[in-house]
């Protein structure tokens, strides 16, 4: 049975397969556990601190076993630095030429460490890597092929290396580079980071910005090298970042002309945000905020006012936003909104009539998410349904108080549903899915919880659910 299928088919048959069914495949025979390594273009691997069980020399055999890698996500609980470079020189010299994308999740490097990574890794698209305050970035520029860059700032106390040895790689010297970076996400970032303006100043080609749990943005707090980055942008997040975003926000309407899409999650003020909105004269497409406490009314009164190009608008957690203010911006933006997000919306819940007035205004909705509305009924959402007949994508995950007679209205009116998320969702029953599956046929995906499709598997409705993805 082993030899009847070539070396080359076995690996196509392996490729296609999910990594889930490695512990499977292994067994059958060491023939097919070696053409399951080969076949393998990515890997994820969790490498036990060095005075473990593992002695740190098994990692560069483990890597010599899978010799095809172009993806590679590598972590450690190990927290010195000697052991990340280690970790690091083993991927250099097992995948210098084939690594596209990697995730190195350690503690910091040191920047010896970096620059042979830059000298090794010269077809390197997407990089994400521990570093420590100061930073040493002009090992960067020496990678040409990167597109995407992910730092994660850790605390100084985790660098062992010798700041003497490492004279000179303190500070980014030299004249500023252009980097061919067109995403870059920082992690942790405060003013008291150096070195990060040359980043800032070299990043002349950059299209999407993330900015996660940061209080500050680099060289004690200067926003004149930030103002080089931003030009070009088309992409902003900033999530946990209260202490900068106001200031963030501000370049961008002033220095951002392309900006295209935006989110902020947990931080901001009332003022900064509405300043934003009304100063702003960039072609907004998508926005998605998470604002509990500082979205009001007014910012979508102004959002209706000066964004009415918008394409999707996601609002999460708005717990002081009423009625009026989202049936305002749903009478502005009209056919041109395709995805709309109410996810936790108090209003929702409370407000008689407002999705009948988003559905009557949103005709031309493709994607909907009520997800986390558990007091959503099914008159209020059926009454919005009769008007949304273009949803290709639904979801209202938790939405607790949704019966069958919802899913009887979405096949009704929702001809082209292909995704429906309705886990935790307990008012909906097994048999009220088993019959919306039945008359869904464009339906691709369903999310619902593993009880319910038990039951669906068991009843005998195998051939019904064997053309869906279940998540």
């Amino acid at each position: 049975m082993d030899t009847i299928l070539c070396d080359e088919l076995l690996q196509e048959i392996f490729f296609r397969l999910p990594s889930s069914s490695f512990p499977t495949v292994s067994l059958v025979s060491r023939r097919w556990l070696r053409l399951y390594r080969n076949s393998r273009t990515s890997l994820s691997l969790c490498v036990p601190p060095r005075n473990s069980t593992v002695n740190p020399p098994c990692v560069s055999s483990l890597l010599s076993l899978y010799p095809y890698l172009s993806s590679l996500s590598i972590s450690s609980s190990d927290s010195t630095t000697a052991f990340s470079d280690y970790l690091l020189r083993s991927v250099s010299s097992s995948y210098s030429t084939t690594i596209r994308c990697l995730r190195f999740l350690a503690a910091p490097v040191s920047p010896s460490a970096l620059f042979s990574l830059s000298a090794s890794f010269t077809q390197l698209n997407s990089l994400t890597i521990s570093l420590s305050n100061p930073l040493f970035l002009r090992w960067v520029g020496f990678l040409p092929s990167l597109k995407e860059l992910s730092i994660i700032i850790c605390s100084r106390d985790y660098v062992e290396f010798d700041s003497k040895e490492e004279d000179g790689l303190w500070v980014n010297e030299g004249s500023d580079s252009e980097l061919p970076l067109e995403s870059l996400c920082l992690t942790g970032l405060g003013s008291d980071v150096f070195g990060i303006g040359w980043l800032w100043r070299s990043c002349k080609k950059l299209r999407k910005l993330r900015l996660c749990n940061c209080e500050g943005i680099g060289d004690g707090g200067s926003f004149s090298s930030f103002d080089t980055c931003l030009q070009g942008i088309q992409e902003v997040e900033l999530r946990t970042c209260r202490s900068i975003v106001d200031g963030v926000l501000l370049k961008l309407a002033q220095k951002c002309p392309s900006l295209d899409s935006l989110l902020v999650y947990d931080g901001g003020s009332e003022e900064g945000l509405l300043r934003f909105i009304e100063e702003c004269r960039c072609n907004l497409r998508k926005l998605d905020l998470r604002l509990p406490l500082d979205l009001h009314n007014n910012h979508l009164f102004a959002i209706a006012q000066n964004f009415r190009g918008l394409s999707s608008i996601r609002l999460q957690s708005c717990c002081l936003v009423i009625g009026d203010g989202l049936k305002t911006l749903g009478m502005a933006m009209g056919n041109g909104l395709e995805e709309l997000a109410l996810i936790n919306c108090d209003a929702v819940e409370r407000v008689p009539g407002m999705l009948t007035t988003l559905g009557q205004s949103l005709k031309r909705l493709r994607k909907l998410d009520l997800s986390f509305n558990e007091m959503l009924l099914d008159k209020e959402f059926i009454s919005m349904l009769i008007s949304c007949n273009y949803l290709i994508d639904l979801k209202l995950r938790r939405c607790r108080g949704l019966t069958g007679a919802a899913l009887v209205s979405i096949v009704k009116n929702c001809k082209y549903l292909e995704s429906l998320d309705i886990v935790d969702c307990s008012g909906i029953k097994a048999d009220a899915i088993e019959t919306f599956v039945s008359n869904s046929p464009r339906l691709r995906r369903l999310q619902v919880e593993e009880s319910k499709l038990s039951v669906l598997l068991e009843s005998g409705h195998q051939n019904n659910l064997s053309r869906l993805l279940f998540d």
